[in-house]
């Protein structure tokens, strides 16, 4: 496609995105199949042009205030990846005057809301949590996040499954944390890693892999994953049951439970099984009320702790978005709660940054219920063999608390309890 074609179609799709009436990376998919005929280059320029403009959005709008033509079409420019000649080939002379004038301005020239790209509301949520740590939070989120691979237990130990990632090419090596975790370096085409087709690799960031170690599922056990999404967690809890006892895979979500069944067929397991359910108080799950030896509740959430991943989020989340999020973690915890035995272990989780999501829900959770008596969720992953984990916990190590500038994760939140016998 002539560089010209390339950045119009790219200033379209940014204007598609920037409505925030849908994920942007459903936004682009549908772009995608919409028009057929982009190839894969194409494909890749467009949607790392799109994700480089709502990552730095305040800033690239600041600068497109100079510029003259279409905002899409400044924002397309100031996003735009590689190679500069490609781009001015498809330039006005004074657009390339004012990208020339936009690459002179620098850091020191920008107000901290264009170097952080942050929403107000949301900067001043996390500077509440880490003072002076902001701009370096801030950074890492504007980054993309590195690609991690869980090792499937059941089929491969890490040394071996690394050993076979190198051997196909693939720059590699253990996750810091987690003793089941693989970092690739780069963006590698996953389908033709043979691990991955094999089913001894499956993917997953660091930060999701510490929820399963958290739960630390037994053998012949009943466990639950409440809110099992695309099945991420639900397989890695499988492979650590050894594929024995009963694990449910709970959602509301038939076509996400869907997503799971190919990698249930790569991972080898059988012990899973997908049910979809109306909402957290579905009868089929009463009916399993004090019958279960452990709980994961990965709560949907604000998602802000996956910025990196998914940078429209901070555009499209709000105060009251969270706080209905809030109310509703509340209502799935306590039902989810009643699945447990005597003596079983419950874990809630996000993958947000914000307390409201997070300890404010624990802490509602512990008031009203005192059969549930907290765990400590260092001592947890410390039992787990999970390098520092007393790093990875708030300071008195009752929750786990993932930053992604202090441990090159997701941010997550994880608090466990045991119902009392």
């Amino acid at each position: 496609m002539h560089p010209k074609a390339l950045l119009d179609e790219s200033a379209s799709l940014i204007e598609k995105v920037f409505k925030f009436d849908h994920p942007a990376d459903a936004v682009v998919a549908r772009h995608f199949r919409e028009n057929k005929s982009l190839g894969p280059r194409e494909r890749a320029t467009l949607s790392d042009t799109v994700f480089a403009v709502l990552r730095e959005r305040l800033k690239f709008e600041w600068l497109a205030r100079s510029g003259s033509g279409s905002k899409w079409r400044r924002l397309a420019i100031l996003g735009f990846p590689g190679d500069r000649d490609f781009l001015k080939s498809a330039l006005t002379e004074p657009e390339k005057n004012w990208l020339d004038a936009c690459a002179k301005v620098g850091d020191a020239d920008f107000l901290a809301p264009h170097r952080h790209n942050l929403p107000d509301w949301l900067a001043q949520a996390l500077r509440e949590q880490v003072a002076d740590e902001l701009d370096a939070l801030a950074a890492c989120l504007l980054r993309p996040a590195p690609l991690d691979l869980r090792v499937n237990t059941l089929k491969q130990k890490r040394d071996a499954a690394l050993a076979a990632v190198r051997g196909a090419g693939l720059s590699a090596e253990v996750t810091p944390h987690s003793p089941l975790g693989i970092r690739l370096d780069g963006k590698p085409n996953l389908a033709r890693l043979p691990a991955f087709a094999n089913g001894e690799v499956e993917v997953q960031d660091e930060g999701s892999q510490l929820l399963s170690l958290l739960l630390a599922p037994k053998r012949g056990e009943m466990v639950a994953d409440f809110c099992a999404g695309a099945g991420g967690k639900t397989l890695a809890l499988g492979a650590a049951m050894k594929n024995t006892g009963r694990l449910y895979a709970f959602d509301t979500s038939a076509h996400r439970l869907d997503a799971i069944k190919p990698r249930l067929a790569r991972s080898g397991l059988s012990n899973v099984h997908p049910v979809a359910i109306a909402h957290e108080r579905d009868e089929r799950i009463k009916r399993l009320a004090g019958k279960l030896d452990r709980v994961l509740v990965d709560a949907p959430c604000s998602g802000l702790g996956t910025l990196r991943r998914s940078p429209d989020l901070k555009w499209r989340q709000t105060p009251e978005t969270v706080a209905a999020l809030s109310a509703l973690q509340q209502r799935i915890l306590a039902s989810a709660a009643r699945l447990l035995k005597p003596g079983g272990r419950l874990v809630y989780a996000t993958c947000s940054l914000l307390p409201q999501e997070n300890e404010f829900v624990a802490q509602a959770f512990e008031a009203s219920h005192a059969m549930f008596e907290p765990l400590q969720a260092s001592s947890l992953l410390a039992a787990a063999q999970v390098e520092d984990a007393a790093g990875l916990c708030s300071a008195e190590g009752r929750f786990m608390r993932l930053w992604p500038h202090r441990h090159g994760t997701d941010g997550f939140f994880a608090a466990a309890w045991q119902r009392k016998a």
